[in-house]
This record gives structure tokens, C-alpha cells and sequence, in this order.
């Protein structure tokens, strides 16, 4: 059975930061040779998420970026000394995608891209990748 597990290191740059990691993904998709199943995309950090949202126009993630920084500042009243702020952000980002698979291909919208979103940066990031295919 094809599939198996992946990983995908991403190294940002900046404290803030949202990736477009698509070409990745589905770059490893099509060499685990799932032809219809689902890819479980999972970031293993407290302080990074992973998201859908449009690669058209890179001003969206942008803004995602700048707004999310504006809703959880980071030199807020915080309990937690330090990178309370990226907690949050993470939290509320989330931290998988479960996509599907068909023909060897994810099926994403027209618009949709894969982001890493980095709120602790700059690091090391680890995308895991769970690749399956579909029990027939």
C-alpha cells in the first residue's frame, strides 16, 4: 500500500511570518504514490499552525499576519513570560489539515495554498505528513 509518513523542515525568518509550503506537500503526496486517499498535514509546535487560505495574492496572507498581530499583541498583559502571544495565535490557527487526495493530486480549491504561519520566529519548523490511501 502506498502512503506512510513525511516530514516537510521549514526554516523562517522572521518572528512572524506565513509560508506558502503547498508546492511541498504536494510534492511529497505525489512521491508517497497515493492515487485516492487523504493527506493529515500536523505541526508539532506551540508556537506555529498551519492553514487553507488563498495563494493568489500574497497581500491576504499578509494581511492575516497583520491582523492576527493586532488581535493578540505580543507585549500584551500577559500571565505567561515571553511568547504568550504566539501560543495564542497558534491556538486559534490551529494545528492540522486533514486534504484530499485524488488521482495522485490534493484537491485544493482554485484559490487554496498550504501555509505555515510561524508566531515565535525565526526557527526550524517540522510539517509531519500522515499520507493514506483510501481502504478499497
Amino acid at each position: 500500500m502506498a502512503g506512510g509518513r513525511r516530514e516537510i523542515e521549514v526554516r523562517t525568518r522572521w518572528r512572524t511570518e506565513v509560508l506558502d509550503i503547498t508546492e511541498q506537500v504536494a510534492g511529497e503526496v505525489r512521491a508517497a504514490g497515493v492515487a485516492r486517499g487523504f493527506v493529515h498535514c500536523f505541526v508539532p509546535h506551540t508556537t506555529a499552525a498551519i492553514t487553507l487560505n488563498e495563494r493568489n495574492d500574497p497581500k491576504v496572507v499578509a494581511d492575516l499576519a497583520a491582523h492576527l498581530e493586532r488581535l493578540v499583541p505580543w507585549n500584551g498583559a500577559w500571565t505567561h513570560p515571553g511568547n504568550a502571544a504566539a501560543h495564542v495565535k497558534a491556538s486559534l490557527v490551529g494545528h492540522a489539515l486533514l486534504l484530499a487526495v485524488e488521482d495522485g493530486e490534493l484537491q485544493l480549491g482554485q484559490w487554496q495554498g498550504i501555509f505555515l504561519c510561524e508566531f515565535h520566529g525565526p526557527r526550524a519548523r517540522t510539517v509531519r505528513l500522515g499520507i493514506q490511501d483510501y481502504a478499497v
